[in-house]
């Protein structure tokens, strides 16, 4: 995403604010001129957001055939920025001279094309409750649940009797800086024909998702964890602990050993518990009794089990509606400056003739309802699940 349309997206959320403003105040035939001022942004945005996004397309595709190659004149460190908008944080620095580190993408008589491992990734930022903010901090206010336990019978000439008012509470968040650099040699950058901006794009997208999923992961490892024994313990959660405020919108989400064990579950007349979603068969989910619910399944590197107990793994459950249960604050999406003068650390890119590349993401986490959800683990012995990989 271009610096143009980061500004752009900027003035898109202010607007937003003060259209939700002038409506708080009464002010409607204001909110309604702001509301078609918004429109003309949005439309703008989406007009230079299609065309960037074909040009990335045409990038990608060029990269996949191993036959592109940078334009003469062209400013390398100008198209990488416009390339990589995902989100960064790389340790390891790139250089022509050692292979793994790029030189492989560096043709010597033959066209050289980087192939790829397939990998599973996921992204946890899809299951929550993700709000844009301008400002550094700021807080969200909920109405406190309560028992209401209705009006008294009053007799005829009795006093009425008082009654409890709504109590509200406060809900803050505070953003935090993530960040991170890298150097690239400027000779990988100009020999290379394997387009290496798209190919650290790539790798540099994986990076502030694993940030993103971390942070996450924090916020939801936060909550009191709750040990499951089985399906029973499974339904409960659903049943009881979450009830009927959050059973119609929960899922349970797991890692790859979580879906080993749920598909091995069977009924009493021997058929499997776990089922395609007939609408959509690529989903999952879980059918006991009165119980269903879409199981959601993500990688184990992206959601890892607990191993720290010798012989023991604790699979993540994770049951419940996370767009209620947590919200995600996004300060501002990731931000790239790119010098060849720069210093960092031990480096000097002017002096090294390298290119220093800097990427800033800005964001908070908060539990926003801990009755949402459960914070589930499923405890099983690490021989069964081996047994089971092994048939």
């Amino acid at each position: 995403m271009s610096k143009e349309l980061l500004e752009l997206l900027d003035s898109i959320n202010r607007k937003k604010e003060e259209v939700k403003n002038l409506v708080q105040e009464g002010k409607i035939p204001e909110a309604k001129s702001a509301k078609e001022e918004l429109k003309a942004l949005q439309e703008k945005f989406d007009l230079l957001k299609d065309l960037e996004d074909q040009a990335a397309d045409q990038v990608r595709q060029a990269a996949a055939a191993g036959t592109a190659r940078m334009a003469d004149g062209e400013d390398v460190v100008h198209a990488f920025a416009d390339a990589a908008r995902h989100g960064f944080r790389v340790q390891d620095s790139m250089s022509e001279g050692t292979p793994a580190d790029g030189g492989y993408t560096v043709p010597e008589d033959i066209q050289t094309r980087i192939n790829t491992y397939r990998e599973a990734r996921e992204s946890l930022i899809d299951l929550v409750d993700v709000e844009p903010v301008s400002t550094n901090k700021g807080s969200r206010t909920f109405k406190k649940r309560s028992q209401q336990t209705g009006f008294a019978k009053v007799a005829e000439g009795g006093k009425i009797g008082g009654k409890a008012t709504p109590q509200f509470e406060r809900m803050d968040y505070n953003i935090e800086k993530y960040a991170g650099w890298f150097p690239v040699t400027n000779e990988l950058l100009e020999d290379s024909d394997a387009v290496i901006t798209s190919v650290l794009t790539e790798w540099i997208g994986n990076e502030s998702r694993v940030t993103r999923n971390q942070i996450i992961r924090t916020v939801i490892g936060s909550q009191e964890k709750t040990v499951l024994t089985g399906l029973d313990d499974i339904k409960l959660a659903l049943n009881v602990t979450l009830g009927a405020a959050f059973k119609a919108t929960s899922r349970i989400v797991t890692n790859d050993d979580g879906l080993q064990y749920l598909d091995t579950l069977k009924d009493k007349d021997g058929k499997y518990l776990l089922q395609p979603v007939p609408s959509e068969p690529m989903k999952m989910r879980l059918c006991a009794g009165a119980t269903m619910v879409e199981v959601k399944v993500y990688p184990n590197a992206d959601l890892p089990s607990d191993t720290s107990t010798a012989g023991k793994r604790g699979i993540p459950f994770i049951i419940g509606d996370l767009k209620e249960g947590i919200k995600f604050f996004d300060r501002r999406h990731l931000t790239i400056l790119a010098s060849n003068l720069a210093q960092a650390g031990d480096l000097n890119a002017f002096e090294q003739d390298l290119t220093l590349f800097r990427a800033i993401e800005r964001e908070d986490c908060k539990v926003k309802d801990a009755e949402a959800f459960v914070n589930g683990e499923l405890v099983i012995d690490d021989a069964s699940v081996k047994a089971a990989t092994a048939k």
